[in-house]
């Protein structure tokens, strides 16, 4: 049931977008967490309209997927809410590949040093999914940091 929403929800926005494509709802659990994937047929998309859709780095995928976890769980309680993860053209996997890379150097580096380090430069998704990458490492803490757009995400050794 909310596979199917969200795919019809998600191929609405992008017609009103002016990008009518083919959404593949599916759910994946995983150790950190459980979501509702909702990938974005790319194959009938023109150059622009995956710049549109990816921008630099990925904003607007980002504020899409925001608009769909505020918009599809609206006025459900708090354990009836689902996760959405919007994905094109591969994005999300290579980014929480990369996530969980950069998680491992920052887990390494600061129990080689013994100083915190900030990550920054992370969308507020990444940086809750940064949280629950580094929950693994029970020497470790993490805590965010700063206003949007300068938020950041601390690392430090538990006290």
């Amino acid at each position: 049931m909310e596979q199917q929403r969200g795919q019809q929800w998600l191929e609405e926005v992008l017609r009103l977008m002016g990008i009518p494509a083919r959404v593949k709802a599916s759910y994946a659990e995983e150790a950190q967490s459980a979501a509702f994937w909702l990938t974005i047929d790319e194959t009938q998309l023109t150059p622009k309209q995956m710049e549109a859709l990816m921008g630099s780095q990925a904003e607007p995928l980002d504020a899409v997927q925001y608009l769909a976890n505020i918009t599809l769980n609206l006025g459900l309680e708090p354990d009836s809410q689902s996760a959405f993860t919007i994905e094109l053209n591969g994005y999300r996997l290579r980014r929480q590949q990369e996530l969980c890379t950069l998680a491992e150097e920052v887990a390494q580096q600061v129990r080689e040093t013994g100083e915190e380090s900030q990550i920054k430069s992370l969308s507020s998704a990444e940086r809750r999914q940064m949280h629950n990458l580094l929950k693994e490492y029970r020497d470790l803490e993490t805590y965010s940091q700063g206003q949007e757009p300068n938020r950041h995400l601390t690392v430090r050794l538990r006290a």
